[in-house]
């Protein structure tokens, strides 16, 4: 049996049949060649080590237990009556049920598996005690991305009401960026005090803070609440990818951003879902802020799953930021220049969709989930090429083509508008996982939060500056224009990544950085 070193009740046996559990059970007639292969231990999706004849048990796998029994009966002529029979128990709270299906399919067959995983699968194979920490991280991230995307969805709402105009607004938003004054010490803390402990409580604290801007009566009061909220959700966003990436294994790094990243766009969709809610009335955005007091809910369940970080746990070398200068302005320039594309970008595709194109709160809900939602195709496989092809390369396509057809979808009306909108989710979003994970890969453990929190500290400055920028010239001229002009920060970026990127795929953390060899 796979046991966890720490509390983790079963997340439920692989295939429930109504009450109780019936193993999985594979017969059939084979020959000789199947039967050497059903009596060979797998290595693709489950490790599995032989403790008997036709007895099989896990040796690593996302199970917190595991067991394959192989009966053959001759029939003569070469032919064999083959009956395998698999217990299972899945180490994937909260999302087991998305994934018994697939794991029913795949360890039902008698076929080796030739140690390759399946393609929905991480490319490398996770143990127990990572996929129970990436399910906790999912849902963290669901519960952040709600929280996250609510200012951006709300305020042309909020401005609305308040009488504030698009000026106003990009002052508004820049100032939100302040929130890097909260979020640059939560991070850094956690290099000392470890990071689940400062994750669940910054979580827990940015449903409250975040639920206040429901109770504000001007524009500055609303940003003066969600300065220290934004704070607190950038400091658990970041904690949340370090954390990931400490658990994972070399070739699933990537996979894992790009898994956490389509849970928060899952949070982050429930918020577009419910903006019809804010045409209820004047007040009627409020609603949505209030709702984020419901992720204390699952933060305070969730506890019993998420442990410490593997890597925080093991003793490691202490180490200064002084020889990693190059990797960290490296970065930190690259999160600037992103920042001051993207952030607007998102910010202010409100307000274009409803002042420029006169979309009501309904339209702007179904366009948003219509042309947002196939960007999980662009996640998904962009996180599976950058663990297995390279992260540099997809990259930097992915980034060129994402800012190209966000621009466009700024110029464009009609159809073409929707058409450029998905294409850009889709090609853009295999950027986050192909990029996302170079902070925390390119630092020791002990100065991961530091570096990454320095790292954001710049990215913020980008902020500011493309939210000014957009804001002011789209007040005079055009959005389009507006995100044309802050277009050349990405695509500088992308010849950053092709000429002065390492390549991380397939390198452990400690291949990286020796410092915790």
């Amino acid at each position: 049996m796979g046991i966890l070193p720490w509390r983790t009740p079963h997340a439920g046996r692989v295939f429930p049949y109504g009450p109780g559990v019936r193993p999985i059970v594979t017969e059939r007639e084979v020959d000789d060649a199947c039967v050497t292969a059903v009596l060979t231990p797998r290595s693709g999706l489950v490790r599995e080590r032989a403790a008997a004849d036709g007895f099989f048990e896990l040796d690593e796998g996302p199970f917190t237990h595991y067991q394959r029994r192989v009966t053959v009966t001759p029939r003569g002529d070469g032919r064999h009556l083959v009956r395998q029979v698999i217990d299972a128990d899945l180490a994937i709270p909260y999302f087991g049920w998305l994934f018994r299906g697939p794991y029913r399919g795949a360890l039902a067959r008698l076929e080796p598996d030739e140690g390759r995983a399946p393609w929905w699968a991480p490319p490398d194979r996770l143990d127990a005690e990572a996929a129970t920490t990436l399910a906790a991280l999912a849902v963290l991230s669901m519960v952040l991305g709600y929280a996250t995307i609510l200012l951006s969805q709300t305020i042309t709402f909020a401005a609305d009401q308040f009488g504030a105009d698009k000026a106003a607004q990009g002052i508004g938003l820049a100032a939100i960026r302040f929130d890097l004054l909260l979020s640059f010490p939560l991070v850094a803390l956690t290099d000392r005090r470890g990071r689940r402990g400062v994750l669940l409580t910054a979580t827990a604290a940015a449903c409250v803070v975040t639920a206040l801007g429901a109770l504000t009566t001007s524009l500055p009061t609303l940003i003066a609440t969600q300065v220290p909220a934004r704070g607190l959700l950038t400091a658990t966003a970041v904690i949340v990818t370090i954390m990931a990436a400490e658990e994972m294994p070399a070739g699933a790094r990537a996979y894992a951003v790009g898994l956490l990243t389509m849970a928060g766009a899952g949070g982050g969709g429930l918020a577009v879902l419910l903006l019809p809610v804010a045409d209820t009335g004047d007040g009627g955005w409020r609603i949505l802020f209030a709702i984020a007091l419901f992720g204390l809910l699952p933060v305070a369940h969730l506890r019993r799953y998420l442990p410490e970080s593997r890597r925080f746990r093991a003793p490691h070398a202490r180490a200064r930021l002084t020889g990693h200068g190059r990797r960290l302005w490296l970065l930190a320039i690259s999160a600037l220049l992103l920042s001051a594309f993207f952030t607007p970008a998102s910010y202010f595709v409100n307000e274009f969709l409803r002042e420029d194109r006169g979309f009501s709160a309904t339209r702007i809900s179904l366009f948003t989930v219509l042309t947002i939602t196939p960007g999980a195709i662009g996640i998904v496989v962009g996180g599976r090429l950058a663990d297995v092809r390279g992260r540099r390369g997809i990259g930097a396509i992915a980034l060129v083509g994402g800012v190209a057809t966000t621009v466009l979808m700024y110029v464009t009306i009609g159809w073409p508008l929707w058409a450029w909108s998905t294409i850009s989710s889709i090609v853009g979003a295999a950027t986050v996982p192909a990029l996302g994970v170079y902070g925390p890969e390119l630092f020791p453990t002990a100065l991961r939060g530091q570096a990454n929190a320095i790292i954001g500290v710049v990215g913020r400055a980008g902020s500011v500056i493309g939210l000014l920028l957009v804001g002011f010239i789209a007040s005079n001229h055009s959005f389009g224009t507006a995100m044309a002009a802050v277009a050349v920060g990405p695509i500088i970026l992308a010849v950053l990544v092709i000429t002065m990127y390492p390549e991380t795929a397939h390198r452990s953390l400690e291949d990286l950085n020796p410092e915790d060899a």
